[in-house]
Order: structure tokens, then sequence, then C-alpha cells
């Protein structure tokens, strides 16, 4: 099945006086049909501007790309039809009702009023908008007004959602009720693209992600497939006595990659801890060691990030 998105040698400059700032510096990247991809990077890595060029909002400087089937360049206008996008700071009007916007919506795209007005309900109903859809969404909470803005995106059911850091400012349990809608959309069948710089954001949501820094694509898999990456999975054991016999008896294993001792423990870097952690077992039992304790850690996005870019994601959106 072809790519909802595909990209070549993407990039975009931004120039000053003084200077050309290559704030996109030749992205490839692929989007499957029906999944949910995420772009995942610091404030100003280029998660933005990427977003914007591919919903037409902005030129490229340089390189190709197709969305919704359509090619950037020469079709802009066939690609706007088969979209949506949710910008940060949204799109609603604050002395306006949820319910006419929606229609709004639907009308610019060529709905009749009556369809138009359908749609608008099922939407109302869908993101749970019914105790403020008649209401001016000034009056509306960061959860509501962000429900509504993922509405407006969806108000002529596009083949691609474009979501741009979807949750930014929401209190947890608005986030949540985001992400529900996300997860959503993707049972329907909608493609989406969401830019964040919330780990457990794209580790909750994502099929697939790309992780960008100053411009440039520097990771790209499933959220499992990048963090058993950086050293597969960590376990921690130990016996009771003789811990460099455990070490001895582990290190050679075909599942161990790496194994070392460490504060009176023995840690061992394997490729699957639910493989590992049984032959573990098995292999102490026959020999008469006795197992005090044992830890499963799995490597988070914030590992992956550290070891493609040498800073925590963490400490760079703090």
């Amino acid at each position: 099945m072809e790519d909802v998105i595909q990209t070549r040698g993407l990039r975009r400059e931004f120039k000053s006086r003084k200077r050309t700032v290559e704030a996109v510096a030749g992205v490839d990247l692929s989007v499957r049909p029906g999944e949910i991809f995420g772009f995942l990077g610091p404030n100003g890595a280029g998660k933005t501007t990427t977003l914007r060029m591919l919903a037409t909002l902005m030129p490229p400087s340089g390189g190709s790309a197709t969305v919704a089937g359509c090619d950037l360049l020469t079709q802009p206008d066939r690609i706007r039809e088969r979209i949506g996008y949710v910008g940060q700071a949204g799109g609603s009007d604050r002395e306006i009702t949820g319910r006419s916007e929606l229609v709004f919506q639907g009308r610019l795209y060529g709905a009749s009023l009556a369809a138009a007005r359908k749609r608008a309900a099922e939407l109302i109903t869908m993101l749970e908008l019914e105790a403020c859809a008649d209401r001016k969404s000034g009056t509306y909470s960061g959860g509501q007004k962000r429900r509504l803005d993922i509405g407006l995106g969806l108000a002529h059911d596009p083949q691609l959602l474009f979501l741009d850091e979807p949750t930014t400012g929401l209190d947890p349990q608005s986030r949540a009720r985001v992400w529900d809608e996300v997860r959503r959309m993707h049972d329907r069948g909608t493609t989406v693209f969401l830019t964040t710089h919330y780990l457990d954001e794209a580790d909750a949501l994502c099929d697939r992600i790309a992780i960008i820094d100053h411009g440039k694509i520097v990771a790209e898999g499933t959220p499992e497939e990048l963090k058993r990456a950086v050293a597969g999975d960590v376990v921690t054991l130990a016996v009771a006595g003789d811990q460099q016999r455990a070490l001895d008896l582990l290190k050679d294993q075909a599942f161990v990659r790496e194994a070392k001792l460490e504060e009176g423990s023995v840690l061992l870097y394997v490729d699957r801890g639910e493989v590992a952690m049984p032959a573990i077992l098995r292999l102490l039992e026959g020999t008469g060691l006795t197992l005090l304790r044992i830890d499963l850690h799995r490597p988070s996005l914030d590992d992956v990030f550290l070891r493609q870019t040498g800073r925590s994601l963490r400490e760079t959106a703090a």
C-alpha cells in the first residue's frame, strides 16, 4: 500500500540579514496508511517547520514529498482537500459557538448545510463536547478548546490529520482525553501525524516515531525498536554469596549482549528481557546459587535521545 507521506531530502532555510539558518536539513520520512506517526524532539528542532511544509503552509527550500497521494510542489490544492491540520494555537474564534465553528468548517470544504450540521453533531458527540457546544468557545476550558480544534481538523473527514503539539499546556486529565481521541481516530483508520516533545506521549500513542534534532532525523522506528536499540533490556540481579560466580555463569549466554558487576549486583544487557528472565532463572536453579532479587528495566525514549544526541530530552524540554 502506498505511503500516505513520503519525503526525500526535504529542507527549509530561513535567511536573516547576517546568516542563513537551516531549520530542516534534508529529512527523509515515510508514513504508512492508518498509523499514528510521532515526530519527537525538543523545541526548535524542526518539528513544526516540517509539519507546516507537509501541510502546504510553508514552501520547502529543497527536496520533494508526496502527501495523501499528491505532489507537494505541484498539487498543494489537492493535498489541502485531503488533510486536516491542527496547529499549536488552534483555529477557533472566541466569539462563536463550537457548533457554529464546526458547521462553518464543513461548509468551507463544500458540504451542504444539512451535511455540515450532521457532521458537526457527530463530532460534538464523538469529542464529548455536548455540554459546551452551544456556548462561545472563549468560555471553554483548555481541554474542551483542544478537542474543538481537533473537531475542526476532522470536519471534512480527512485521510490524514496533522496535530502540532496537541497536548501542550493541558492538565493531565485533559491530556488523557485528547490521547483517547487520537486512539479513536486511529481505530477508525485515520492516519495521524503528530509532533510532540513529551516522551510519554510518543511512547503511549505512536506506532512509529522519528526523533529530530537540529533539523535532522537521528533515529526512527517503533518505540520498542528504538528503546531496544539502546542496549536491549537491562536485568539486575543479586545472589547469596558469590556474585562473580553468577556473572561468570551468565555472561557468555547467547541472549546476553554485555555483563558486568555493579554495586554488588550482576548487571546484564539482554536483547529481550521477557525471554532472558526465565532462562536466567533456569540457569541459576541448576547451580545451587540462591537468587535474592531480580529486576527488569526497559530503556526509555529518553535513553534513546541521550544516546543519539548526548543530552537528555527531559532536560532540554525543562
